[in-house]
């Protein structure tokens, strides 16, 4: 018998609801007999919003509380932002499906007064808003010139606290501000040598329970396997690292032909430190790609730059 209903879990964040209602569309258009509806629910990263992600640890933040419904019955999938979701998922569940990625780098958004600057040009002392420690190394190593300030919110709350003043600028992901209607905040794309981008980074991921075939089947309709492939070197890569999603790890990837190349960053957080390298190989064997970049940065001292930054998380 045909499944006739598919419950969605998602957070209620308004980009999270851009991004569900998007695969609801998709998958009604697919098939168009089955019954969607969305389950919308806080996690504890919509609820905690002064402190730092870095500062509360957890590299579930964003997806426990929707996988706590999978788990229990109360939903058949969860959509999340590819970059919230942590590379090893808890027993029962898989990554059934990515969708076609969005442009995945990061974004520079500039208040009124700061609008004659570029990246590379604003003044010595200017405010940057950033909540990820991967922007805040790299931005660090390449401008150590500039203030950096966490700023937390949703992306219309971090827009506001720059409109009033309190930042020069923000670094965002261009993919979220594009979903929500702000792609003409975008002043300036960040190029991939001052800024790689976080794993996964403006795809979406599908998790589903990995015992139900048919709904794993219903999904796929979905997916983009280049996109899939590009982003499973990357997990790979920072699953091999042991990196959560609140480390200053970084990366590129791209395909040529049958070839995918995946470019890797690890820095220490001050940007003093940073290690950066590329590895090559078949389109047919992305995980393994991501694992041997890995231990490429490890041989350099990729693991000490992590291990140091967990040591201070401690204490």
């Amino acid at each position: 018998m045909a499944l006739e209903q598919l419950r969605i879990a998602s957070r209620r964040s308004q980009l999270a609801m851009v991004q569900t209602e998007w695969v609801k569309q998709e998958l009604e258009k697919a098939h168009p007999n089955l019954a969607i509806s969305i389950e919308a629910m806080a996690t504890q990263g919509d609820k905690i919003l002064d402190v730092a992600l870095a500062k509360i640890g957890d590299k579930g933040l964003f997806t426990k509380e929707l996988e706590a419904q999978m788990l229990i019955g109360r939903a058949d999938i969860a959509v999340h932002s590819l970059k919230d979701l942590p590379t090893n998922l808890p027993e029962g569940l898989i990554l059934g499906c990515v969708t076609e990625r969005e442009d995945p780098a990061d974004a520079l958004v500039v208040n009124k007064k700061n609008q004659i600057y570029q990246l590379e040009t604003l003044p010595s002392g200017a405010i940057v808003g950033t909540s990820s420690l991967r922007r805040l190394a790299q931005l660090r190593h390449h401008y150590p010139h500039l203030i950096f300030k966490d700023v937390r919110g949703n992306v219309i709350t971090r827009l506001e606290k720059l409109d009033e003043g309190q930042y020069d600028c923000l670094i965002l992901a261009a993919a979220g501000l594009t979903r929500l209607g702000f792609r003409d905040r975008i002043h300036q794309i960040i190029p991939s040598e001052i800024s790689l981008h976080a794993v996964g980074q403006g795809a979406l991921g599908i998790e589903c329970v990995s015992e139900q075939q048919e709904v794993l089947e219903i999904i796929k309709s979905l997916e983009h396997l280049p996109t899939s492939q590009r982003c499973l070197a990357e997990r790979s890569f920072l699953r091999e690292l042991e990196g959560g999603c609140q480390v200053p790890i970084g990366v590129k990837s791209s395909i040529q032909g049958e070839e995918l190349i995946l470019e890797g960053m690890v820095a220490s957080l001050d940007g003093k430190q940073l290690i950066r390298d590329q590895k090559k190989g078949s389109i047919n064997e992305p995980e393994l790609i991501g694992t041997q970049l890995a231990n490429i940065l490890s041989s350099k001292g990729a693991r000490e730059i992590l291990q140091d930054i967990f040591k201070a998380e401690r204490s």
